[in-house]
């Protein structure tokens, strides 16, 4: 192994509230005779190396510490103990615009940035017409900062941190602001960055961006290390603890940190190894690949998924598979065949306005679709204690080859909303055989008919 890019051994930090300004007054005057502040510790004991051209991800609830973290490995914040190494020059989308003098105009403001990155004039003139292009921001470069709206403060920040050289980008929701088609630009710019070998920290909310960007994540709580490990792992359990009751979440919280010490965190990359060498070889095998399309079951493949569920409240999913239209339980599927997948749920209190719904997601826990069994304001007006209910949806999986997982989820009213009273991650799985004759691309097939003209 290489010497990591980042390297983040034994760090915490914690920081000194006060009730009021008198009281950091008087912590000044007295010193050490009195305490009159409260302590709060962001992070305890973070351990994360992170290697040249990986994309590492950290999720966790609000205020569990990822912004603290980002800023420490930034340099902007110095650590209480522990220590921070980076082996690179790092660029950091934090808090967009916020190095930015208001009374300059647009491009000094380039100018005087690149100068805070190290970079002389010679070198920013280089790359200047790169950054105005980006930032779109036009005639508007040669006006103040302050005549600006938010969102072109946000598209100058942005293009000047994505376009300087570095070795290592930090992202911070940073892609959270501006409108869509800005936000697919910074996706695209990352996306370039990481397939140049760039190492990127990415934080965010969002599941599913974390699962797309990163190789592993990170799952923070209350400034603590739960878990480092394969994204889409990680992302299931921090929607688990995410997602739990309020009475729940410190049983959810300390039923996770058991798991993970049972699993030793390298369990989940063993079992996504093993299910891959299994496709590769039932792939490479033709015995084992009927020439008709006859549906068939293998064991091997559900030996090997590790279901995630969220927490219950009074339902519970069970008996999920995929049939075939005749009634065979099948998981090795052919593209473009319709397929029944089943659940059923038993009901342990009454729930009002419930429907179902169900997910097909990628090896790396990317959602290709789903479907819910009916729209809002449809729903079952009422389930009974006791009641248990079978749900059935047809699909038709016109899907390249490979392995796929699907979710299952039942929602009812409460005085929240409309939430999951009960879901379950990685239910099933399914295998799409190889079919030579198909000519599609990528994950999914859109029955697309070419021609090509020769004059």
């Amino acid at each position: 192994m290489t010497e990591p890019i980042i390297s983040v051994s034994h760090v915490s930090k914690h920081f000194e509230i006060y009730s009021s300004s008198q009281d950091r007054l008087k912590q000044m005057i007295f010193r050490g005779n009195k305490q009159y502040y409260r302590e709060f510790w962001a992070l305890r004991d973070i351990n994360l190396d992170i290697y040249k051209g990986e994309t590492v991800g950290i999720v966790g609830r609000n205020g569990s510490g990822k912004s603290t973290l980002l800023q420490i490995i930034a340099g902007t914040l110095l650590p209480t103990s522990g220590k921070v190494t980076v082996n690179g020059k790092v660029a950091a989308l934090l808090e967009l615009g916020s190095g930015f003098n208001m009374q300059y105009t647009g491009k000094e403001n380039v100018y005087l940035n690149g100068a805070i990155w190290g970079l002389n004039e010679l070198q920013i003139d280089k790359l200047y017409d790169e950054i105005v292009d980006f930032s779109e921001i036009g005639d508007f470069m040669d006006q103040p900062i302050s005549t600006y709206s938010s969102g072109m403060i946000v598209r100058l920040a942005f293009a000047v941190q994505a376009v300087i050289p570095k070795d290592v980008l930090i992202v911070d929701e940073a892609l959270a602001v501006g409108d869509e088609l800005f936000q697919r630009k910074c996706y695209a710019k990352i996306e370039q960055f990481k397939k140049s070998g760039g190492t990127i920290l990415y934080v965010s909310h969002s599941g599913a961006s974390v699962i797309e960007l990163c190789d592993r994540a990170m799952l923070l709580d209350s400034g603590e290390q739960i878990i480092i490990g394969k994204s889409k792992s990680v992302v299931s359990l921090y929607h688990k603890l995410l997602y739990a009751s309020p009475e729940r979440k410190q049983q959810v919280r300390d039923d996770i940190i058991r798991q993970v010490s049972e699993l030793d965190n390298e369990l989940e990359e063993e079992v996504i190894d093993t299910v891959l060498i299994q496709e590769d070889q039932v792939s490479a095998s033709e015995d084992n690949i009927p020439s008709e399309l006859e549906d068939y079951f293998d064991a091997g493949l559900l030996d090997n998924i590790r279901p995630v569920e969220y927490d219950e409240d009074g339902a519970k999913i069970f008996e999920a598979g995929i049939y075939n239209e005749e009634g065979a339980q099948v998981n090795v599927l052919a593209s473009g065949q319709p397929y029944l997948f089943k659940y059923k749920v038993k009901f342990e209190k009454k729930h009002h306005n419930v429907r179902f719904g169900f997910l097909i997601k990628t090896m790396n826990g990317f959602g290709l679709g789903g479907a819910a069994s009916a729209k809002y304001g449809k729903q079952i007006n009422q389930v009974n204690s006791g009641s248990e209910i079978k749900v059935e949806f047809r699909f038709v999986p016109r899907l390249n080859t490979g392995i796929y997982f699907l979710n299952g989820g039942v929602l009812a009213d409460s005085n929240k909303g409309e939430t999951f009273i009960h879901r379950v991650i990685d239910i099933s799985a399914f295998r799409i055989r190889a079919d030579e004759e198909a000519l599609f691309t990528e994950y999914v097939d859109f029955e697309v008919e070419s021609k090509v003209f020769e004059r």
